[in-house]
């Protein structure tokens, strides 16, 4: 693909540590730290629908059982509204 080239030397120097400390190699530190991130924003999307989703059976109950969702009687014959 292609060079991926940092010039923050404040974090290279932080990434060398970690991988120092794990004895594994730069690369993999970087590797590791990007497949965190994604899945703590899958977890991070999963929740929020899985939030819309209470919300709409929570909000579904509020509305009477033969609801239809017709609110043709708020407009006139021109799709105005009353």
């Amino acid at each position: 693909m292609g060079q991926f080239n940092i010039k923050d030397t404040a974090l290279i120097e932080r990434v060398r540590r970690i991988a120092e400390r794990k004895q594994t190699t730069m690369i993999e530190v970087l590797r590791q730290a990007v497949e965190a991130q994604e899945l703590r924003d899958d977890e991070r999307i999963a929740a929020r629908l899985k939030a819309i989703q209470e919300i709409t059976e929570r909000s579904a109950k509020l509305f009477p059982p033969d609801w239809d969702g017709d609110h043709s009687y708020l407009y006139d014959e021109n799709g105005l509204p009353k």
